[in-house]
């Protein structure tokens, strides 16, 4: 069952050797009672990972202006859940501002300001191949000069090879960590839960070109073997706080394990 919810080999081996150990020591009676077992082994994992539970988007953010950099490569839905992040942070009474710093791809800028237009969130923008680090620059300034709570700046998903993404990234980063020591608070990888492993592989090329401390899955609407969520976290231990079910603007989730691990039963 696991291993056909995607949830990889190496993470199914060692919850079932975390099973066997528990059993060893605790009898159990049934079928039943085993799947319990299994649930609580697998939500405890999730949160060996730091894994946190928050019901919405109206907890308590570190820093105000909170800045999230996000990164993935092109195809994840990076564009659609910054648009959907926006409109969950605004509808709980926060204020956001959008940059759009990935300025090397076709239509990016366009798409990112029609999600911004659709959740009426302000966007900082340049022309197509302007330099990102200027528009993160522009974004946080005018996040401070304007009081934002939160900073939502996306990035290019691939440059012409990983040197210069890798070095496109570094800079964006030290860029905002000069106008703002500790920023970003956040750096989110956006993640396809609908290609399985091939998730685990994309999130292994990003962790070695930043410092990603989150993870959103995307297309886990029904049809996606969502397994690799445990797979991801148990292997690189970083949270995943974010599911996009749908394309709507309401689709994201803040990622409760207990729902999730019930779901994967269910």
């Amino acid at each position: 069952m696991l291993i056909s919810s995607d949830v990889g080999v190496e993470t199914t081996i060692k919850i079932i050797k975390r099973i066997e150990n528990r059993v060893a020591h605790d009898k159990f009676l049934n079928t039943s009672e085993l799947n319990k077992i299994l649930k609580e082994e697998i939500a405890s994992l999730l949160e060996e990972n730091h894994t946190e539970n928050f019901n919405d988007f109206s907890f308590p953010l570190s820093a105000k202006p909170y800045i999230i950099m996000v990164v993935g490569v092109n195809g994840v839905g990076k564009t659609t859940t910054i648009g959907k992040r926006a409109y969950q942070y605004k509808s709980s009474g926060k204020s956001v501002l959008i940059g759009a710093a990935d300025t090397f791809r076709a239509a990016a800028i366009d798409q990112l300001e029609i999600w911004a237009n659709r959740v009426e969130v302000p966007i900082v923008k340049q022309k197509m191949g302007a330099d990102p680090a200027s528009v993160a620059f522009d974004t946080i300034s005018s996040a401070l000069s304007n009081n934002f709570d939160v900073v939502i700046i996306d990035t290019a998903g691939r440059l012409h090879n990983k040197a210069n993404l890798m070095n496109e990234l570094a800079k964006i980063k030290r860029v905002i960590s000069k106008a703002i020591p500790q920023a970003p608070h956040e750096i989110l990888l956006i993640l396809d839960g609908s290609t399985g492993q091939n998730a685990i592989e994309q999130a292994k090329q990003f962790m070695n070109v930043t410092e990603v401390n989150a993870i959103a899955l995307t297309k886990l609407d029904g049809t996606a073997k969502g397994g690799v969520v445990i797979g991801i976290s148990e292997q690189f231990k970083i949270p995943v706080k974010y599911i996009g079910i749908g394309e709507k603007k309401e689709d994201l989730q803040i990622f409760n394990k207990y729902e999730f691990v019930d779901s994967l039963f269910n």
